[in-house]
């Protein structure tokens, strides 16, 4: 249910304590703590002795699903939002505290449909402290920033709200119903998926495709378990379109639909980590707070059983090669045959989702990696035939999921999504394939690999594995249109672009200083802000900017503004590695001389040594082009881009380095701070 309490307020100051409580306790919701039922009963009494005269709604316990987390209590009044968050027996008001009601006032806004229109107060009431105000300080989007209260001057609130916001007639009743489009982060995504949530519960209402690629995928699975076949579905999208959101739902969600084991791999090492911990973190907090026991470790085992990185599970899956003095003594064909089916062991899970599958390595690089790492000379496949083996060792059905991204190809040895293709058709010809209509785009780089599927006995193209709708920024929907614009040179189109991205804001400053600022200035609430650069940018280390030191990504993504190793502090940088497949509420991108506008190409370099060096090869080239379309589109809320002044006396930081790049991102028509 969207709430557990609703009434008038005429009706709430005239009911009975016992009346609202069982209102409060029904739907299953009667086993509490104790400490739970003192602190609506606190709530309640405070509400009862202040409300009286006010005409509205009141709510106790509303939903907000992005968050996993529900609003002690709503008060609509004339039209008004007032977001009242209780802190019972709090003796002061905490920043922790502060930031979590005005990210649910922030959250109705931008998130709840008949909210948007309407000012939202935000009310911290710490019930033992003396302290309290009543400054109302609304920024343009109708926020008021929060409010400190200790209860007993809730009405004074309320009645100086409304002489400074107008009365505005709504219908609470559709207000209460209201839809709900959240843009989730994935890593908070991945925190209500793994409460057994549907992806339908956190996706936008405009991107129902999101739901429509799930539903697609679960009918494959059963048609799989009922006709034993082994299938790959290959999934494409724009960037930020929720990939990694519809691989997330399909492996929480199919032991609940389907009763078998999925797991969710990536290649993408802090990817993994901070989903991991995240994930561990917010469980053993639910735990705490239901009052059961539990330990850390054993939490981050259940987790990891579904999440894991795609090298683990490929090098687990060498325990069923069979391999003497360190080379491998059977191929492919011999595993699939019927008789030698139980000496490849196959894995526990009968479905493997392969997010950014395009990243998965050639041949060379595998065999490489194996010759050092594993001691296993001469390794014969590449990683995306070997991963399927690993798959088709099942003997009833096994299902691969490959989600596939587009120009972000970001490191050498990936081999790309015509890789997969050419496994297909030269070894699984039985597979039953699905694909994407949109894989033929040039951005997938699948080429000529497609035309081997021709003759593909099941073969299967469909709408309903493209993603076409971006939900990483909820303000600005054609911000990787403007990207690959301003990449490609198209400057006439880019800057028609950002004409139309209004309400997100990409500003331009050739001052670090000025940016971090910025950054402070913009972020209410828990929203991120962090410092993310090119791995290539090695000369912004006079600007105490250096891609040689390595935070934690746990850290520096999920640790809170107290935190010197977080986002927040703005003294580690991360780089395209770290922040592939995530996402900041602001980012500051710092823009090096490894990619230098020049009038018809862009410049790449790399630092050697002591100077810079041409880059080359076409293959490098496109890496680092990808890194900065990375880079570019990490913000959910707003950009801020710092091209340096340069250095006439340092001549690997010479002025002509940075100056053409600033001239030209600001040509496009990109504010200047």
């Amino acid at each position: 249910m969207r709430h557990y309490y609703h009434n008038t307020i005429t009706d709430f100051l005239s009911q009975s304590f016992d009346a609202i409580w069982a209102q409060l306790t029904a739907v299953g919701r009667g086993d509490l703590l104790h400490t739970q039922k003192q602190a609506w009963a606190e709530q309640i009494r405070i509400l009862k002795a202040h409300l009286s005269g006010f005409s509205g709604d009141i709510f106790f316990e509303y939903s907000i699903p992005r968050m996993g987390k529900r609003i002690d209590a709503v008060l609509l009044i004339d039209g008004i939002v007032f977001v009242v968050e209780f802190k019972v027996g709090a003796k002061e008001f905490t920043g922790i505290d502060v930031n979590q009601v005005w990210d649910y006032a922030l959250d109705l806004k931008y998130f709840h449909e008949e909210s948007h229109h309407l000012s939202i107060i935000s009310i911290l009431v710490a019930t033992n402290t003396k302290e309290k105000d009543i400054l109302l300080f609304q920024y343009d989007d109708q926020i008021v920033r929060p409010i400190l209260s200790n209860g007993d001057n809730i009405a004074d609130i309320i009645r100086q709200s409304q002489l400074i916001f107008p009365s505005i007639q709504i219908d609470n009743y559709l207000w209460s119903i209201s839809r709900y489009a959240p843009t989730p982060t994935i890593i908070e995504a991945a925190q209500v998926l793994y409460k057994n949530h549907s992806v339908k519960d956190i996706s936008r209402s405009d991107a129902d495709n999101l739901t429509d690629t799930s539903d697609y995928i679960f009918r494959v699975i059963e048609q799989a378990k009922a006709e034993q076949n082994k299938v790959i579905c290959f999934v494409t999208g724009v960037p930020g379109a929720g990939k990694t959101l519809v691989g997330l739902n399909i492996s929480t969600q199919s032991a609940v639909k389907e009763g078998v084991n999925a797991v969710y791999l990536s290649g993408n090492g802090p990817l993994v980590k901070i989903l991991v911990e995240a994930l561990t973190r917010d469980k053993v907090r639910q735990l705490k707070e239901q009052g059961e026991k539990c330990t850390k470790k054993g939490v981050a085992q259940e987790v990891k059983s579904f999440i894991q990185n795609v090298h683990h599970f490929r090098d687990a899956c060498l325990e069923g090669t069979i391999i003497e003095d360190g080379e491998i003594v059977a191929d492919l064909e011999y595993f699939r045959s019927e008789k030698n089916r139980d000496k490849s062991y196959a894995p526990i899970d009968h479905i493997a989702i392969f997010d950014e599958a395009q990243r998965a390595w050639t041949k060379d690089m595998t065999a490489d990696f194996m010759r050092r790492k594993k001691n296993c000379p001469g390794f014969p496949y590449s990683e995306p035939e070997f991963l399927i083996s690993c798959m088709d060792r099942h003997k009833d059905w096994a299902l691969i999921v490959c989600l596939v991204g587009g120009g972000q190809v970001i490191n050498t040895g990936e081999a790309g999504i015509s890789e997969w293709i050419a496994s297909l058709n030269n070894h699984f010809k039985d597979w039953h394939v699905h694909i994407s209509s949109r894989l033929t785009d040039k951005e997938y780089a699948a080429g000529e690999a497609l035309s081997l599927l021709v003759n593909h006995p099941n073969v299967y193209t469909t709408d309903e594995l493209h993603l076409a709708v971006s939900l990483r920024s909820f303000r600005a929907e054609k911000l990787s249109l403007f990207v690959h614009q301003l990449l490609d040179m198209n400057k006439s189109a880019a800057s028609e672009t950002l004409k139309e991205l209004t309400k997100y804001p990409i500003v331009l400053t050739r001052d670090v200083e000025k940016a971090k600022r910025w950054l402070k200035e913009r972020a209410r609430g828990n929203e991120r802000y962090g410092i993310i650069v090119s791995s290539q940018a090695y000369r912004l280390r006079p600007l105490a900017i250096d891609v040689r030191v390595k935070p934690d990504p746990v850290h520096w993504f999920l640790s809170d503004r107290e935190d010197i190793r977080s986002s927040y502090y703005m003294e580690d940088v991360v780089t395209e590695f770290d922040i592939q497949g995530l996402e900041l509420d602001y980012t500051c991108v710092v823009w090096d001389g490894d990619f230098r506008y020049k009038t018809n190409e862009w410049g790449t370099y790399s630092f050697v040594g002591s100077k810079w060096q041409n880059i080359k090869k076409d293959e490098r080239k496109t890496y680092l082009k990808n890194a900065y379309r990375v880079l570019l589109t990490r913000a959910r809320q707003g950009m801020m881009i710092v091209v340096p002044q340069g250095n006439p006396e340092d001549p690997t930081r010479k002025p002509e380095f940075y100056d053409s790049t600033y001239k030209y991102l600001k040509s496009i028509g990109i504010e200047e701070i």
